[in-house]
């Protein structure tokens, strides 16, 4: 098993280009299987869920081409099975996303319910009620849910809550409905409004993409198209908070500095300087340390969960105390537990961090428990006092590309050492 060495103290100096959106690149590909023709998808990053997403269309009987510029071409007219298996997707809750274009197109379906990090009860019961709620014969059997339907019905929706891939399955299911289709509570993520972009390319009718309320009306069939990946706002956060922790200048290209902005402002309430263009971030934080911020997590455009774990490290060696809440997971603190390993004064109150800043981490062994995590340990290790080893990071494969290299780029000292 793979693992981080690194040796922490420097500043970060230096420029970077951002990948593509991992939660864009996965519904997409899965909308791949809403028409027979070709599909186009650009800007696709190379990590550990997109490979297994496309194993997971091959196994279909998808034809998946990749060019060296990570272009994928995905041609869907020769699907031989509707089945999602458990040994495939136990790492990766987004392959329930498979589950509204097959029963949309192909009506049936076989999926294995999801894995993924173990960050709380992310439940599938709103796909599930939705799906049912358009015509689909639903049954969960053995651990797999089996869907049936000769075609599904437009309905109007209200989602019992606001979940992202509820949303873009059920999206993704009521393009090719009979009828119009209203999602209400709908999420108003980026990576939803990439989603439906990618759809309406295909020849989708959706309206109200980015509010609380999508408005669907069913097509008989869509085309092939081709879509840009939009740049990812998490791994761009990651970076801006290392370097607001390390000290340093840095640039980070290919971004999208308006779908970041609670998370900006929270930097430059920490002491950032930052300057923003149409596609880049320059960061600059001079020397001295952070100051403490107080986040309250919840959906967009509200502060992301997927950024907790990054600033809950900046908080650690901050100036002051700073309180994290977390509002969307109720198990996503497990990397505060690796943190006092390295030093960090935090204490838990139900599902707040208080964080009592320490002017210097030291390094020490430490687990990556989720995705997120991985990249907090990673950034505390950078400002930490001497090496820190971060075992585990088969879950930062999972959703940064090649973190080790755009670090080394920006003068980071960090290997990768094979397990």
């Amino acid at each position: 098993m793979d693992k981080f060495k690194i040796a922490g103290g420097g500043e970060l100096n230096g420029e970077i280009s951002i990948s593509g959106a991992k939660n864009a690149a996965l519904p997409i590909l899965a909308a791949t299987l809403l028409t027979d023709q070709t599909m186009t998808i650009s800007n696709v990053p190379h990590l550990h869920d997109i490979t297994t997403t496309m194993e997971l269309l091959g196994r279909m009987g998808s034809d998946l081409m990749l060019d060296e510029k990570l272009n994928i071409e995905v041609t869907n007219n020769n699907i031989t099975e509707f089945f999602a298996p458990y040994e495939m997707v136990k790492t990766m809750r987004a392959s329930i996303l498979v589950l509204g274009p097959l029963l949309a197109r192909y009506g049936e379906a076989d999926v294995s319910l999801p894995g993924g990090c173990a960050i709380g009860s992310r439940p599938v019961n709103i796909h599930l009620a939705g799906l049912a709620a358009m015509g689909a014969d639903i049954n969960v059997d053995k651990g797999y849910i089996k869907a049936r339907a000769k075609r599904l019905k437009g309905t109007h929706l209200t989602l019992e809550m606001v979940t992202v891939t509820g949303t873009e399955n059920l999206m993704m299911a009521a393009v090719l409905a009979e009828g119009k289709t209203i999602l209400e509570n709908a999420a108003r993520e980026p990576e939803v409004i990439d989603l439906a972009e990618c759809l309406i390319a295909m020849g989708a009718n959706i309206e109200g993409a980015g509010t609380d309320t999508i408005i669907i009306e069913g097509v008989d069939s869509l085309h092939g198209a081709h879509h840009t990946i939009l740049p990812d706002r998490i791994e761009t956060g990651t970076f801006l908070v290392a370097a607001t922790m390390a000290g340093g200048k840095i640039k980070l290209k290919n971004t999208r500095p308006e779908l970041l902005d609670a998370v900006l402002a929270k930097l430059r309430s920490a002491g950032a300087e930052i300057v923003v263009d149409d596609t880049n971030i320059t960061l600059t934080m001079k020397s001295g340390r952070p100051a403490a911020v107080d986040i309250h997590t919840s959906p967009f455009p509200g502060f992301p969960t997927d950024m907790q774990a990054q600033f809950t490290a900046l908080n650690c060696i901050a100036e002051g105390n700073g309180t994290i809440t977390e509002n969307v997971f109720e198990n996503r603190f497990m990397h505060v537990q690796e943190l006092q390993r390295m030093g960090a004064n935090i204490k838990l109150e139900g599902n707040t961090a208080i964080c009592n800043g320490v002017k210097q981490l030291v390094g020490a062994p430490v687990m990556a428990t989720d995705l997120r995590a991985s990249a907090c340990l990673v950034l505390a290790a950078l400002v930490a006092e001497g090496e820190t080893i971060v075992d585990r990071i088969y879950h930062i494969d999972r959703g940064y590309e090649t973190i080790e290299e755009k670090f080394s780029q920006l003068g980071a000292e960090i290997i990768r050492i094979p397990g």
